[in-house]
């Protein structure tokens, strides 16, 4: 089964919101047995998401209220077939510390229309910063849904595919 595991800064605005409505995504296309992980690049792990990201995930059917943060790790790494991430910054520091799994690495942005376009951290704005990244997040995640799937696949493929010996 494919691994999506999306990638921001503190794990508790970004990430969080990207994996629920991704998650839903998937379920609601029959997608029901892949997984769906977010974690951050500079958390510590167990710290809730953001009071503004619950709230706003609430006003929307979704659930953040049990979420907690994860740290990246090498283990989280290897497990995912595809790595998506909110910034430039967060794709070059996962590709230099993780080269192994630098071809897993992608913008949110890149599967939407192939752009390189961060998504700002909403974290101490205000409830609208949040309305936007949540807008942004959907748009991006709902037109790339087509290449998240292939790219997921794909690479899912590949890791379970037993390698030929010559």
């Amino acid at each position: 089964m494919p691994h999506i595991l999306l990638v921001c800064t503190g794990n508790i605005c970004r990430s969080p919101m990207a994996e629920a409505l991704l998650r839903r995504r998937l379920e609601n296309e029959g997608y029901v047995d892949w997984i769906v992980e977010s974690a951050g690049t500079w958390t510590d792990d167990g710290k809730p998401a953001s009071l503004f990201a619950v709230q706003l995930m609430a006003a929307n059917s979704f659930d953040l209220s049990s979420h907690r943060s994860q740290r990246i790790s090498r283990a989280r790494m290897e497990a995912a077939d595809l790595i998506l991430v909110m910034t430039q910054n967060h794709a070059e520091a996962l590709r230099m510390e993780f080269p192994a799994h630098a071809h897993k690495v992608f913008l949110v942005s890149e599967m939407e229309n192939g752009s390189r376009v961060d998504v700002d951290d909403p974290y101490g704005g205000t409830p609208e910063d949040y309305q936007v990244c949540f807008d942004t997040l959907s748009r991006m995640l709902d037109a790339g849904f087509d290449r998240i799937l292939a790219l997921a696949s794909g690479n899912a493929l590949a890791r379970t595919s037993p390698t030929v010996e010559e």
